[in-house]
């Protein structure tokens, strides 16, 4: 990707390409809220920020046949694409739910971050190129496991999944994974303070 100002178009405005991803199929919860707010911070400063909404999208995802056979991809997978083309950072906003991300969200990498697109296997090598290089990622994540226990007696499933094995396989490299939990004992003003951080770290895009 190239150095310097980064608008999409001269309508659009001069500043970071950012793709927020917000990985929950529910239609309403704490991690729309959040995303709501880190957007919010974002464009105060002059990035640019589009959003796909997993829950909102019509596709399928489950990957039939791995990568043997080719699946057709929907309209909203290939806008998908397109726009993961057109960011230089991205945001994803999900829940750890059984400590791994959501079925949506997972399927969600499957049926796009495909060979070819995400990255691409060497002719008899096991080595790979990483064909989304040079974006970066923030991940938002809300639990309802304390962090101490999720960290340290569960191993940190999910993050280790989001940060090595699927965004730095493909050379997305994470710059920030802010935890939000737990969740279901939070009240009122534990949540609010929350949404304060997550419009902070837009503003910090």
């Amino acid at each position: 990707m190239t150095e310097g100002k980064s608008g999409a178009t001269p309508l659009e405005g001069d500043g970071k390409r950012i793709l927020l991803i917000l990985g929950t199929p529910k239609k309403d919860s704490l991690c729309h809220a959040l995303a709501e707010a880190y957007s919010l911070g974002a464009r105060s400063k002059g990035h640019v920020v589009r959003q796909l909404r997993l829950g909102e999208m019509q596709f399928d995802p489950i990957l039939r046949e791995g990568y043997e056979q080719s699946q057709n991809l929907e309209p909203d997978l290939l806008e998908a694409q397109r726009l993961i083309h057109w960011a230089e950072h991205l945001v994803f906003v999900y829940p750890v739910w059984w400590g791994g991300v959501p079925a949506l969200l997972k399927g969600f990498f499957d049926r796009v971050f495909l060979p070819g697109f995400a990255f691409k296997y060497r002719n008899r090598s096991q080595l790979w190129d990483k064909l989304l290089s040079g974006r970066s990622a923030d991940l938002l994540v809300t639990l309802d496991t304390p962090r101490w226990y999720f960290r340290w007696i569960y191993g940190a499933p999910a993050h280790r999944q989001m940060v090595r094995t699927i965004l730095g396989f493909c050379g997305i490299k994470t710059r920030r994974l802010s935890e939000f939990a737990p969740v279901r004992p939070s009240n009122e003003e534990q949540r609010q303070g929350w949404l304060r951080k997550a419009e902070a770290l837009g503003s910090k895009a």
